[in-house]
């Protein structure tokens, strides 16, 4: 898949990619916004492992976002069962060098439309930790309104915080005044 933004783009991920998720992924302020699933150093294997993990997932849902031809970041969307299997979590990162540039809001902004327009999906939602005002801002950018906190709910590096639950309906994605902001 290919996705041109503008400065960057949403791509497949390749296997040379693996240098560059390492040098943008291997920061602890990337890695502590993220769940303990995201390793911190990430090395060399870590991206191998995870690039490999990719291959042949059929459908296709985590993409790389990527500048220049370089990986700079992921974006994915994870597709819920059961009660929940009209929804589905995005998620993404960055590397610090890009952030404030606008690319995480055009990224969230192009895979929330992927994601309506290929899937059975009545809402989209992301999970954001309470220190991490900047990815909240992002998904705001993109129609997502803040539905809840739950307090005290993430233990990270032995630091206690707040998560903030935001969601997009699908009939809030298909008003464009909405979502064209930011």
């Amino acid at each position: 898949m290919l996705i041109p933004l503008d400065g960057c783009e949403i791509r497949t991920f390749r296997p040379y990619d693996a240098n560059a998720l390492t040098k943008y992924a291997n920061n602890p302020r990337v890695a502590m916004n993220l769940r303990d699933g995201f390793p911190h150093p990430y090395t060399k294997s870590d991206a191998v492992t995870f690039l490999d993990g990719l291959r042949d997932r059929v459908p296709e849902l985590t993409f790389a976002i990527a500048s220049g031809g370089e990986a700079i970041g992921c974006i994915s969307l994870t597709l819920q069962g059961d009660v929940w299997r009209a929804s589905a979590e995005i998620g993404f990162w960055i590397g610090e060098p890009f952030w404030g540039r606008g690319y995480t809001t055009q990224a969230v902004r192009a895979l929330s439309t992927f994601g309506f327009q290929n899937f059975a999906l009545r809402r989209l939602y992301a999970l954001v930790f309470g220190w991490n005002p900047a990815s909240a801002r992002v998904l705001e950018k993109c129609g997502y309104l803040r539905e809840g906190c739950m307090r005290e709910a993430v233990i990270k590096e032995g630091q206690v915080t707040d998560m903030w639950h935001y969601g997009l309906p699908r009939r809030d994605w298909d008003s464009p005044a909405k979502t064209s902001g930011g």
